[in-house]
C-alpha cells in the first residue's frame, strides 16, 4: 500500500497540491483522474519520488519515503515498475533487450535467470514472436505491451502507469486496460494509473481519486461514480453524450437489481 498524508506541493509560491490524503490499495487498480491542471501529474510524480512534497508525507508500507537512506531509496526503486506515457522504449534495442534492461540495472541474478524471466513476461504479454524486433517495427499497442513487460520484469511491488492508453485506439486501449488489471491481480501489486480515459475509469477503476484544482474532490470506485451526487465528478466523467447514456444505462441496471 502507498499512502499520501496531507500532501502539498508548491512551485514559485503557487500551490498545486492542497493537502491530499488518500490510500492506494494493494492488488487493486488505483486511478488518479482530473482535468488538465488539476494536479494529477504532479501528484503522481510526488508519489514516485520525482518531486519532493512541500509538506505532508508519502508512505510506502507505513515507511516515509523521504526518510529513507540512499541505499534504502535504491532498494525501493528496484521494487517499482513504471509505464511511461510514450512507452519510452530504447529505439536501438530489440524488444527483449528493452525488457531485460531493468534486470541488468537492478537484479543480481545470472544471465540464464535473466533470459528465463524475460521469456516469462514476454509470454505473459503475448509478445514472444516479436522479441527480435525493434520498437519502430511494431505497433503502438505492441510498444505499450513491451513497456508493461519491462515494468513487471523485476516482479515489482508497485506499478505506476502514466496515461497508458495515450495515442491508442479504443479497442487497443481496452486490451491494455485488461492486461494491467490482470497483472495487478496476478502480481498483487499496488498499481497507480494516471489517466484521462473514461473507458478505463468505468472498466477497471477499483479505487479512483478525482482531483480538482489540487484538491481531492472525490474518492470511490467505478460503481459508486454512477450514484454519486458530486456534480463536478459527474460533469467530468460523463461530459460526453455517450458517457451520459452509459450512466443512465448503469443506473437503470442497478435499480432493476
Amino acid at each position: 500500500m502507498i499512502s499520501a498524508i496531507n500532501v502539498t506541493k508548491s512551485f514559485d509560491g503557487v500551490e498545486v497540491l492542497k493537502g491530499i490524503t488518500t490510500n492506494f490499495k494493494k492488488g487493486k487498480t488505483n486511478l488518479i483522474i482530473g482535468q488538465s491542471g488539476s494536479g494529477k501529474t504532479v501528484f503522481l510524480k510526488c508519489l514516485l519520488g520525482l518531486f519532493e512534497p512541500t509538506s505532508g508525507q508519502i508512505l510506502y508500507e507505513n515507511t516515509e519515503a523521504s526518510k529513507l537512506s540512499v541505499s534504502e531509496k535504491q532498494n525501493l526503486r528496484s521494487e517499482i515498475g513504471t509505464v511511461f506515457q510514450g512507452s519510452a522504449l530504447f529505439d536501438s534495442m530489440t524488444v527483449e533487450q528493452n525488457v531485460k534492461f531493468p534486470l541488468e540495472m537492478f537484479a543480481n541474478i545470472s544471465e540464464k535467470d535473466m533470459r528465463e524471466r524475460v521469456d516469462q513476461v514476454l509470454e505473459r504479454v503475448n509478445l514472444t514472436n516479436a522479441r527480435k524486433k525493434f520498437p519502430s517495427e511494431i505497433s503502438g499497442g505492441m510498444q505499450k505491451r513491451v513497456a508493461i513487460a519491462r515494468a513487471i520484469v523485476n516482479n515489482p511491488k508497485y506499478l505506476f502507469c502514466d496515461e497508458p492508453n495515450s495515442g491508442l485506439d479504443p479497442q487497443t486501449s481496452l486490451i491494455i486496460d485488461k492486461l494491467i488489471h490482470e497483472i495487478t491481480r496476478e502480481y498483487n501489486t499496488t498499481t497507480i494509473i494516471n489517466t484521462h480515459d473514461m473507458n478505463s475509469v468505468l472498466e477497471i477503476g477499483e479505487n479512483i481519486v478525482y482531483l480538482k484544482n489540487g484538491i481531492k474532490e472525490w474518492e470511490g470506485d467505478k460503481n459508486s461514480i454512477v450514484t454519486s451526487d458530486n456534480q463536478a465528478l459527474l460533469d467530468f466523467v460523463f461530459s460526453s453524450k455517450i458517457y451520459k447514456m452509459a450512466r443512465e444505462a448503469m443506473l437503470y441496471y442497478q435499480n432493476k437489481k
